[in-house]
């Protein structure tokens, strides 16, 4: 793929400046009563650092994501779990924060934190803007937290309206805390309290500051998981009992304020979090921006939206009727506008997130997560805008792909950062082909735009129909999907080639481009396949002969298969391009193969994994991914079918892919993945988003340009001059669809009529007309499928039916007639009583009530279930026949009230039951961190955690030594994320080896109780002196067989390295090799193989054994453990594997460059 009480006044310039505010900012409803915080101790600058291991604030939970649309305003942010997530600055591939939010104490009894003590909601403040507004309401019911946000169009600041209401009458603190990781690092930060009382913090060339409209009563900044943390403080006193001025030296830093607020009632003031180059510069800028005011820079803010919405098409057909599908069309287009970078314009990055970032480490900085442009992502995002009337931006994107992702040879870079610097080095072939078909479909034409297509059309006429890798950046041979582009961009590079006058390349691109349709099925579709009727077309083929049944190797612990076994939907990419027709009989069996074979059913519709045997997403367990698990389905696979749908004339189809997705949305995100487990597992939903990517940009996209191709009737990506040449063009349909046939009434009850009927091919969906009586018909219902439930009827009354079908033509004739009168009216059941919450978890109520009685003779036939988020209305939610319901689905921490009514079968409702209310657990999270005996990867054990496991309401038994397994991160620290249903206390301890004879020891081998943890979101670090066992008290295990250090045993080498000066202080190298061969057990080209130690900027050393002399060691380096930040050359090129004998001497390197780093 990232939450009190008044002071005496201070003189200086916080304080004018809230005075030049006019007060503006402070609302008090107990105007004069003011809670007092108790005495603080100011203690100088805290030292204990760096703190504990920073990670990235990108989970499932982000609800928003905004900017100001323009360049002066260089902040991009997530909201998410209640507050302030990641920040991005000075532009969208370098995030800064891990996120701000508030925490709440009564001083003595107890400490919230909005992310995991508070319910919460976001609703978008002004439908034609990313203003968002997040409403956190406290579990206890004690306070509630509304928050509106927007950037300043002026400065790079973000301005926080807050309003906190005590809800009682016992005084309440509010704190704000903010966590710093400012340059993409979560070490290296330093920070303290300015002259002026705000929050200052710097990371290198970047700085923020964090301030109020009304003064701070008091401000601290210290280490992560220590005990100068502020937030430590609240937790363990209540209150920020000791206040340091700053740091004494950079690392991992929190930065806490106390706000003053009334002692009860509501108190509304603004924060301001701003980012500039130096900390003054940030602080004058927050200063500027709340001397403005919030109403001021909201409107300035909204004003920027609200010009280019208007510039843009009318929201279509598809969604225009529908309130939720709107919201999510809204809210998809604008925030992949708003994912365009500024100072790189024209550029968008995959996604503003870092998949599984709880787990993903940020110490170092470096390459991580989506925030990374792929060519083939932005082609979406830009087809996307083209789609719904933004041809500037589309334009722009073109004009960046041309100038920073295609090099002088045609090839087009992988990925990169965005100021073009290549991130991996693979070649995918449809990369080349997009900026084609995009400069195309723009009209993109002249002789300068012709120069680089026909750089990329030579690349791929020269080096087709293989590829390197194919879509899925895994895989390389001959793929459907692929050559799709490869045929498109080579037809479309043709048609250029006219215009311009190159009549002999424009002749020899569209000769390939023949030649490769009529082949690609001969090198991907197989007709000996296991699947359906053995014939349908493969993910990829690597020798393109489909029946050989060639086996494949599948990345992310996919195991090795026969290629025939191994199916995607990226075939499809065929239709879409126009090389083949949505009719061809090899794409009509492939579906069908598909939908058998990685389609899943979830409550929202039908989504497909990507490809059989995918290892790409979380465990079965719901354990972040870290290298291999079980990949979830995909919501935008959904919007691609329903792109073929589109093209196979079915418009109803694709008007429920379109539902589909907005309903696999969360607050209006389209994750990477969706959860396909056992519900409830980890926390997650079927059907729901997991904790991949999420937005993805390209599903948000993808939605986008579906609700407009249903509307238009054809897919507006298809590029016509394909089409035309191979004679597989899905027009927009010509005429009207015909009448709906069939119409029939299925049930009549006292208030309600069923109907449903047969639907036309080229409908786009269905209107529903009524009569009372005699009289005239009316528009009652515009509705996508074949089948309606009229309500709110009046009994014994006679109405009549007709239905029409419409599409972009126009509106068909009226269907038959048909007529009904509903029942008589009789008294209802009587209402259920007893209503009952059985369980509560993190995302399901469980339900229970008495049956009801229905004293009029007629028959009890179910019950409808209504449920309520927070103050909400309540709304139909399920209905059932037993007296038992479990609703799923639902939000962690979030507060929902339940009523059960009756129905008869004459479609009669009982008044409501007796309402409950529950509130959900929170999806708690805790990654623990223990630092271990630097003797342990002797032993080529791993470290376990033993303890009270089935707390953690996953199934697992207690106190097996084996609990649970952690991973490595280097000689001295293992780390484990675990996942609790809900709060909860853990009893625990740690084993080496998953063995009660090895657990852990003190310093001086005594015994170590038990430990104990509360799970509740956040972060444990823990220390273990010394392993029992054979390696008690510090005694190595036995040497390697051979032993010594001589003769024809083992040897020692000296490993010394020279690094490039710009490696951050906070950095750690490592040597990874074929570790295998020194026969200590450890595996090899692991990238965190041995941690060298750091003998001054620039310099690092470590000794490695083998069991026996003279042995060779292939080995290269990387920083901070990562392949992303492996060594490279001086011009940032490959370096081949180095290679030393060990046998008792010393290895001098240098390393160049650094991956990611020094512009390489």
């Amino acid at each position: 793929m990232l939450g009190r009480f008044i002071s005496p006044p201070r003189v200086g310039r916080r304080w004018l400046r809230s005075s030049l505010s006019a007060f503006a900012g402070l609302s008090l409803a107990t105007v004069g009563v003011w809670a007092s915080s108790s005495p603080v101790a100011r203690a100088g600058t805290a030292s204990g650092g760096p703190g504990t291991a920073s990670f990235w604030n990108e989970t499932s939970g982000v609800q928003g994501f905004a900017t100001a649309l323009s360049p002066s305003s260089k902040v991009w942010y997530t909201l998410g779990n209640g507050g302030l997530e990641n920040v991005f600055y000075p532009q969208t591939d370098n995030p800064d924060t891990y996120g701000l939010q508030y925490y709440v104490t009564d001083g003595s009894s107890f400490t919230d934190g909005e992310a995991t003590n508070t319910k919460h909601a976001i609703a978008l403040a002004d439908p034609a803007s990313l203003t968002f507004t997040q409403t956190n309401t406290a579990a206890s019911g004690k306070y509630a937290i509304t928050k509106t946000y927007v950037a300043d169009p002026a400065r790079s600041v973000i301005l926080v309206k807050t309003t906190f209401t005590n809800n009682g009458s016992t005084p309440l603190y509010l704190y704000a805390d903010y966590l710093p990781q400012l340059n993409n690092q979560g070490m290296g930060n330093i920070g303290s309290t300015d002259a002026g009382g705000d929050l200052v913090a710097s990371n290198g060339p970047m700085a923020s500051a964090l301030a109020a409209s009304t003064p701070f009563s008091s401000a601290s900044t210290g280490y992560v998981g220590t005990a100068s943390s502020g937030t430590a403080q609240l937790a363990t006193g209540h209150t920020l009992g000791t206040v340091y001025s700053g740091v004494s030296s950079s690392g991992h830093i929190d930065q806490t304020a106390q706000i003053p607020v009334a002692a009860s009632g509501s108190t509304t003031f603004t924060l301001a979090l701003g980012f500039d180059t130096t900390s003054a510069a940030a602080v004058s800028d927050v200063s500027a921006s709340l001397s403005s005011g919030f109403a001021a820079v909201q409107s300035s803010f909204q004003a920027g939206w609200h010009t280019w919405m208007s510039g843009l098409t009318t929201a279509p057909a598809s969604v225009a009727n529908n309130a939720g599908l709107l919201t999510q069309y809204e809210t998809s287009l604008m925030e992949v506008k708003a994912d365009e970078d500024k100072n790189y314009v024209g550029a968008f990055v995959a996604a503003p997130v870092t998949p599984w970032g709880s787990t993903v480490s940020a110490d170092g900085g470096g390459g991580h997560g989506y925030h990374l442009v792929w060519t083939r992502d932005e082609y979406q995002m830009a087809s996307a805008l083209l789609a719904a009337g933004d041809k500037q931006d589309a334009s722009d994107a073109l004009t960046y792909l041309e100038n920073y992702e295609e090099t002088s040879s045609g090839q087009v870079k992988q990925n990169t950062w965005l100021n073009g610097n290549a991130m991996w080095g693979g070649n995918q072939q449809d990369e080349e082909a997009d900026p084609i078909i995009l400069a195309y479909q723009l009209g993109r034409t002249g002789s300068a735009d012709f120069a680089k297509i026909k750089l990329l059309a030579s690349f791929i006429a020269a080096n087709g129909p293989t590829t390197g890798q194919e879509r899925w950046e895994e895989n390389g041979g001959y793929s459907p999907a692929t050559i799709a582009s490869e045929i498109a961009g080579l037809v479309c590079a043709s048609n250029i080639a006219t215009a311009n006058g190159d009549s002999a390349d424009a002749a020899a691109w569209l000769a390939k481009a023949q030649s490769w349709a009529g082949s690609v099925a001969g090198w991907t579709y197989t007709t000996s396949g296991p699947y359906g009727s053995g014939s349908y077309f493969l993910r990829l083929t690597p020798d393109g002969q489909p029946n050989s049944g060639a086996s494949i190797g599948l990345a992310n612990g996919g195991g090795n298969h026969d290629d025939r076994t191994v199916v995607d939907q990226s075939f499809l990419d065929l239709v879409r391009l126009g090389v083949m027709p949505a009719t061809a009989s090899q794409v009509t069996n492939s579906l069908a193969v598909d939908d058998a074979q990685i389609g899943v059913n979830t409550p929202e519709g039908q989504i497909d994994h990507r490809y059989d045997f995918d290892g790409y997403g979380e465990t079965s367990s719901g354990a972040d991914y870290t290298g291999a698990g079980t990949g979830n389905p995909w919501p935008v696979l959904t919007g691609e079918r329903g792109e073929y749908d589109v093209a196979a004339g079915n418009l109803t189809g694709a008007q429920s892919a379109l539902t589909t997705m907005a309903g696999a949305a969360s607050d209006g995100q389209i994750s990477e993945q969706v959860w396909a487990g056992t519900n409830g597992t980890g926390g997650f939903s079927l059907g729901r988003p997991d904790n991949s990517a999420n937005p993805l940009m390209w599903a948000m996209a993808q939605y986008v340009r579906l609700a407009m191709d249903i509307s238009a009737g054809q897919n507006l990506d298809t590029p016509t001059v394909v089409c035309q040449t191979f004679n597989a063009c899905s027009a927009a349909p010509t005429t009207k669809p015909a009448a709906p046939t069939n119409l029939t009434v299925t049930a009549t009850h006292t208030t309600n009529v069923s109907l449903s009927w047969s639907g036309s091919s080229l409908a786009a969906g269905y209107k529903v007309y009524r009569a009372t009586g005699t009289g005239p018909a009316a528009l009652v219902a515009t509705v996508a499928s074949t089948a309606y439930t009229d309500t709110k009827l009046t009994a014994s009354t006679a109405y009549s039916y007709s239905v029409t079908a419409y599409n972009n033509v126009g509106e068909s004739g009226p269907s038959n007639t048909v007529t009904t009168t509903t029942k008589t009216p009789v008294p209802p059941p009587n209402a259920p009583t007893g209503l009952t919450v059985s369980a509560a978890a993190s995302t399901t109520v469980d339900l229970t009530w008495t049956a009801a009685t229905d004293t009029s003779g007629g028959t009890v036939g179910g019950y409808n279930i209504y449920r309520a988020t927070g103050t909400g209305t309540a709304a139909l939610v399920a209905s059932t026949s037993g007296t038992s319901f479990t609703d799923t689905g639902l939000t962690p921490s979030t507060g929902y009230t339940y009523s059960v009514t009756a129905t008869d079968t004459d479609g009669n409702e009982s008044a409501a039951s007796n309402s409950v209310t529950a509130t959900t657990t929170a999806n708690n999270v805790e990654v623990v961190t223990v630092t271990v005996p630097s003797y342990t990867d002797q032993t080529g054990l791993t470290v376990y955690m033993a303890g009270t496991l089935s707390a953690l309401g996953g199934g697992q038994g207690d106190w097996a030594a084996n609990g649970i397994a952690f991973t490595r991160v280097d000689a001295t620290h293992w780390r484990a994320t675990i996942h609790a249903a809900g709060p909860t206390t853990l009893s625990y301890k740690y084993t080496l080896g998953g063995a009660w004879a090895n657990d852990e020891e003190t310093a001086s081998c005594g015994y170590v109780g038990n430990r104990s943890m509360q799970i509740n979101g956040g972060t444990e670090a823990d220390t273990v002196a010394n392993w029992a066992g054979p390696y008690t008290c510090g005694s190595s295990p036995p040497p390697p067989p051979g032993g010594g250090t001589g003769g024809n045993g083992g040897t020692t080498e000296t490993i010394a390295v020279t690094v490039p000066a710009d490696t951050p202080a906070s950095a750690q190298v490592y040597l990874a090799g074929n570790l295998s061969v020194l026969g200590g057990g450890q595996g090899d080209w692991a990238a965190n193989g041995v941690l060298m130690s750091r003998v001054d900027a620039t310099h690092f050393t470590a000794s490695v054994s083998a069991a026996n002399a003279s042995t060779t060691l292939q080995y290269k380096y990387t920083l901070n453990g990562t392949w992303s930040n492996n060594e490279e050359t001086g011009s940032c090129g490959y370096v081949q594997n180095r290679s030393l004998t060990v046998n008792g001497g010393t290895q001098t390197d240098t390393v160049a460059n650094w991956k990611g780093y020094g512009g390489c």
